[in-house]
């Protein structure tokens, strides 16, 4: 029992009609809620990020919003640990890994939103931290960006960062495969 599931800001505004809809977020929640249910049927740990904006110019995750709830398909059971964060990576200022020491938890599955942003900082910083992760690519969502006035599309985005990731940072896989490994 020394893997947890790591779902990372799964949360309404990612969604749409929400603040700050990404590409493939509904897919992805989707995926997202195989590997949960894959999970809790074997007891394995589970736990569920949050993120809650902070900056008062803030226009997502605003607190107390419907937007800032984590997603139905992937909604939190009352044990199951819920950590909530103010920055990318889920291990700063928060008690993710005093959690994951005291349940001797050394392999993260990991899965999420935003994949250039908080999921890339959290498997990078698990990784950093001597975790091992497993990153279940079509699990997470993300979405265009833009640098020098040229776009670049939320495939790509996504393809790069989870590419950059298998490198070293994690063992980059998808949601078929991880589940037919178990």
């Amino acid at each position: 029992m020394n893997t947890a599931l790591i779902l990372i800001d799964i949360q309404n505004d990612y969604f749409e009609g929400g603040a700050m809809t990404l590409d493939g977020s509904e897919k992805a929640s989707s995926n997202a809620k195989l590997l949960l249910n894959h999970f809790r049927s074997k007891g394995l740990p589970v736990l569920h990020v949050q993120h809650i904006a902070t900056r008062p110019t803030a226009t997502f995750f605003v607190p107390n919003t419907k937007g800032a709830e984590i997603h139905a398909n992937v909604a939190p059971l009352a044990d199951e640990k819920v950590v909530v964060k103010h920055f990318p990576n889920s291990f700063r200022e928060t008690d993710l890994q005093d959690w994951l020491s005291s349940n001797e938890i050394a392999n993260l599955t990991i899965c999420g939103m935003m994949t250039h942003m908080c999921v890339d900082a959290t498997v990078r910083a698990a990784k950093d931290l001597g975790y091992e992760c497993t990153l279940v690519a079509d699990a997470c969502a993300t979405k265009n960006l833009e640098i020098q006035n040229v776009v670049v599309n939320a495939k790509d985005v996504h393809n790069s960062f989870t590419a950059a990731l298998s490198y070293f940072y994690a063992t980059v896989t998808n949601t078929e495969e991880y589940l037919s490994a178990q």
